[in-house]
């Protein structure tokens, strides 16, 4: 089937050309790294490390102006069935539509999202007064446990990390995603049954990962409760739509889902439960008006101020033009050490796609990167050997905050300053004539062979965001610029960002296999399996 969608531009004028300039040379330009540096609200984004100059920077700018990206945009914001695969409107901002200045979403989903939030706030409110039994709940909550996998996870096991210092003191948060056993074993022997409350976060409340733990717990609290399904029953909330499955269940009380929001884009609603209850309901609105106030200015500003555009422009530039094919996400913040395993999956598990929705056909460039990373300065002592002199360019990313929340200013400015040298080393490099000049001793040589081994080729671009500080207010608005990113990359690259095809395929060959691993006595027909998926079946049942 041929495309009907045109190939990408090369802009291959652009790239040769700044292919035989140094970053050492581009960074001085103070006009360019003024243009290069943008702010919206508490968040600075700096790309003036970025291997663009004035010139590419308008190219790419311009021929994404071109693309219709502002109607598409628009059209996302109002609810219309831009996740054409599944025929469902796209709408995780209308979650936090009530901060927003100029609210988008149709009205019954603006009232639903509200009335979620009163339904909500009702609880945690209950729960931080000590008065659970009010709303059907247990009282004297001391631990929330949230259970779920992928975005049921991520997004809320980073907001609740990473905003550790504004939680509740008297509320301990815990995350139970994989079914790993040991996990679930090591956190209920730490924990006190009669005063565990447990959020079980599943859309169709039939992921197995889920039912496993949360049916771990369930028995683990109606053992303590003496076989009492009633009393149990009031330490269990589910946040999903299917609401028969989980009265089935029994699970007291129920938040809801709905299809208008892809898992990865859930935290703002009552998925970010186990938020909420970490820091109160005050705190996450506040959450909620960060993401609010970069969805205002992703619909405002034009694309030479706008964060996402700036952002995917970037991303474009590296992944199409200069053929990178991963980037590292390197927080100089603690409390945000979740942040690359959440990017993961909003980048990857949104970007991963090779075909035009609308026509089904192979899209003819690369689409999303790898993303990986770590925090720093930890990461300097494992694999910055690898980006600085490695034979491979990896674009960065680095996190940092201008105001912690702790006081010891020493420290941070030691943070700070090793953030900014890795930014500045890996842009500036060291020649080989200033590494010779460094070697004092030996024969000629050995001078020059030393040299070679200390010389840092530089050139190896990254962006900088700088937080004023770390807040309900300033995560909010950091994750909803990378939701936005991704918006523009899927809308650049042709594919549909919101579904998630590829996840389905291993699940259900997961149930196919389940069964032989599971009867001891009866191995069942292996023919239906792959060789090597028999041959590794039985080998772990012969080891048994």
């Amino acid at each position: 089937m041929e495309s009907k969608h045109a190939p990408l531009p090369s802009f291959a004028e652009h790239a040769a050309r700044l292919a035989k300039t140094h970053l050492r040379e581009l960074v001085q330009d103070e006009a360019r790294g003024e243009r290069l540096r943008r702010r919206v609200g508490p968040i600075l984004l700096d790309i003036s490390r970025q291997k663009l100059d004035i010139a590419a920077l308008d190219a790419v700018g311009g021929y994404i102006d071109g693309t219709g990206w502002k109607a598409a945009r628009d059209a996302m914001f109002e609810g219309k069935h831009i996740n054409t695969s599944e025929d469902r409107a796209v709408l995780h901002t209308a979650l936090r539509g009530g901060a927003s200045r100029h609210p988008a979403a149709p009205k019954d989903v603006q009232k639903d999202v509200a009335d979620a939030l009163d339904q909500m706030e009702l609880l945690v409110n209950a729960v931080h007064e000590g008065k659970g039994a009010s709303v059907g709940l247990i009282g004297g909550v001391t631990d929330i446990v949230n259970i779920g996998i992928g975005g049921s996870d991520l997004g809320p096991r980073l907001a609740v990390h990473a905003l550790n210092q504004f939680h509740v003191k008297s509320i301990r948060s815990h995350f139970l995603t994989n079914v790993d056993g040991q996990a679930a074993y090591d956190l209920m022997n730490t924990l006190d049954p009669s005063r565990t409350l447990v959020i079980l976060v599943s859309k169709s409340f039939n992921t197995q990962e889920t039912l496993l733990n949360g049916g771990v717990f369930r028995n683990w609290i109606l053992k303590a409760n003496g076989g009492d399904e009633a009393k149990t029953s009031k330490h269990f909330i589910a946040v999903s739509s299917n609401v028969e499955a989980v009265n089935k269940w029994g699970a007291s009380q129920v938040l809801p889902m709905w299809d208008y929001v892809g898992g990865r884009f859930s935290l703002w609603s009552a998925v970010g439960a186990s938020i909420a209850f970490g820091i109160g309901m005050k705190g996450f609105r506040e959450l909620l008006a960060g993401a609010a106030e970069a969805d205002d200015h992703f619909r405002a500003a034009e694309w030479q101020d706008n964060l996402p555009v700036l952002l995917a422009i970037v991303e474009f530039w590296n992944r199409n033009i200069l053929g990178r094919s991963s980037r590292a996400v390197v927080p100089y913040v603690d409390a945000l050490g979740d942040l690359p395993s959440y990017l993961q999956q909003l980048e990857m598990e949104s970007l991963g796609k090779h075909v035009h929705p609308d026509d089904g056909t192979e899209v003819t460039q690369s689409t999303v990167p790898v993303v990986w990373g770590s925090i720093g300065t930890n990461a300097q002592h494992a694999y910055f050997q690898a980006l600085h002199q490695g034979t491979d360019t990896v674009p960065l990313e680095f996190i940092g905050l201008v105001k912690p929340a702790h006081p010891l200013r020493e420290n941070q400015d030691v943070l700070t300053s090793n953030l900014l040298a890795q930014a500045a080393a890996l842009s500036l490099g060291k020649t080989f004539e200033e590494a010779l000049a460094e070697a004092k001793t030996g024969t000629d040589d050995e001078r020059r062979a030393l040299a070679a081994q200390r010389t840092f080729k530089g050139d190896r671009p990254s962006t900088v965001f700088m937080l004023d500080s770390l807040t309900p207010h300033s995560l909010g608005e950091l994750i909803a610029l990378y939701e936005h990113k991704v918006f523009m990359l899927g809308h650049l690259w042709g594919i549909n960002a919101f579904d998630q095809w590829g996840v389905e395929l291993g699940k259900v060959i997961a149930k196919q296999i389940y069964p032989s691993l599971a009867n001891d006595k009866d191995a069942g027909d292996l023919s239906q399996f792959d060789g090597a998926t028999r041959g590794l079946i039985k080998a772990i049942r012969d080891r048994r």
